[in-house]
């Protein structure tokens, strides 16, 4: 066996909310990790759909974006930005 090549291995502290709700659409299960990691942009995980976004203010202005990433249709990525405009820094 060779030895594995790490290129970092680092343990941080972090906060985890877990929130679901129902929005017009459809139901949202979420997960969103705050961590210096990523530049104090946020890892939203999408527990449902089995999907993940580093997420900064920034990335919410971004058109199509969310749409993209998690595979929504507008309606569906625009009740996300509404929730997640309130809730990342």
């Amino acid at each position: 066996m060779t030895d594995r090549f790490y290129l970092y291995d680092d343990r941080e502290e972090t906060k985890t909310r877990f929130v679901s709700f129902m929005g017009e659409n459809q139901r949202y299960d979420l997960a969103i990790t705050q961590t210096d990691r990523y530049y104090g942009k946020s890892l939203v995980l999408d527990l449902q759909g089995s999907r993940f976004a580093i997420i900064g203010r920034d990335d919410l202005d971004e058109p199509g974006y969310l749409d993209s990433v998690y595979k929504l249709t507008e309606e569906e990525a625009a009740e996300l930005r509404e929730f997640l405009s309130e809730t990342i820094i």
